[in-house]
């Protein structure tokens, strides 16, 4: 594909307009969002309809030609951008050279959360964006079939949050501002038992039959869950420390209850695995605790 004339200034009324981008009152006012770098971009316009704009760089349109022919081929306009403009648009300290434009992909709690789903993460309180991305993108790497973010937590279309999720923001179902009770209420009637990962819990990961559809609410980084939200929980679970450490950090404690959920579900009671318990990494393909669906939004 032929590149068109590059974009050098950085007042250009398209760059002011992504950029803004940044801040979140201009992502909801717009209903779009930034997608920086290969990974974030390539799941973006996999996805189908999403990307409405990109830029790139020389550079980058050589090293990752494939992600912008394809694209163009979506009739996507693609702007051929300086280093400079780039650096003005990305969020990062080191910009990768390719950058989008997206359409705004959550969906309502009812589309996210249906009957049949099996694991679902909740984010209540949650306001790291480097700590929500990754809550997201391991719960996708788990077989989650949604993930939930209460009102009070971060916006998952921050840049650093979109960053941190690698691309699994494109992935599967993302319900926003969602009020937690409201949640709760809405995971229950589809048959899932709901667990609060919390420090506090009187049962341990290893005390839990993780062998049926379970929803993990996930709360603060640095206070966990408050006492109405653990009143709504059917448990409260905490990760058993072995060793010295005071505790584990949000993204990791999440990351051992989603696995812990996944491989309880795919091994099943009857397999003889203590239930609760957390195996090694898998590789290759496998499928999830659910059979999830394709997202399209």
């Amino acid at each position: 594909m032929a590149a068109g004339p590059e974009l050098t200034n950085i007042k250009s009324p398209r760059v002011k307009a992504a950029r803004r981008l940044a801040k979140r009152a201009f992502r909801e006012r717009d209903r779009a969002f930034l997608a920086e770098g290969p990974q974030a971009v390539r799941e973006a316009v996999a996805l189908g309809g999403v990307v409405t704009q990109m830029f790139v760089t020389a550079e980058a349109r050589t090293r990752h030609a494939d992600i912008v022919e394809a694209a163009a081929r979506e009739g996507v306009p693609v702007l051929g951008v300086s280093g400079e403009v780039m650096a003005e648009l990305a969020q990062t300290v080191t910009p990768q050279g390719l950058l989008a434009v997206c359409r705004m992909v959550h969906v309502p709690l009812t589309e996210a959360v249906r009957p049949g789903a099996r694991l679902v993460a909740v984010m209540a309180h949650v306001r790291d964006p480097g700590n929500a991305g990754t809550v997201l993108r391991t719960a996708d790497a788990a077989g989650a079939d949604a993930v939930v973010f209460s009102g009070a937590s971060v916006d998952p279309y921050n840049g650093k949050c979109v960053r941190a999720g690698a691309g699994s923001l494109f992935h599967l179902p993302v319900a926003i501002g969602v009020n937690v009770q409201d949640a709760v209420a809405h995971l229950r009637a589809n048959g899932l038992r709901v667990l609060a990962a919390d420090g506090a819990g009187k049962a341990t990961l290893d005390d839990v039959d993780l062998s049926h559809p379970s929803a993990w609410i996930f709360g603060n980084e640095a206070w966990g869950l408050p006492e109405e939200i653990l009143a709504l929980a059917d448990e409260v679970v905490r990760v058993p420390i072995y060793g010295r450490a005071e505790s584990l950090n949000l993204a990791t404690a999440a990351a051992v209850c989603l696995y812990a959920s996944a491989r309880a579900m795919r091994s099943g009671p009857a397999s003889g695995a203590e239930s609760g318990t957390v195996s090694g990494p898998t590789s290759g393909p496998t499928s999830g605790p659910g059979e999830r669906r394709p997202v399209r939004r």
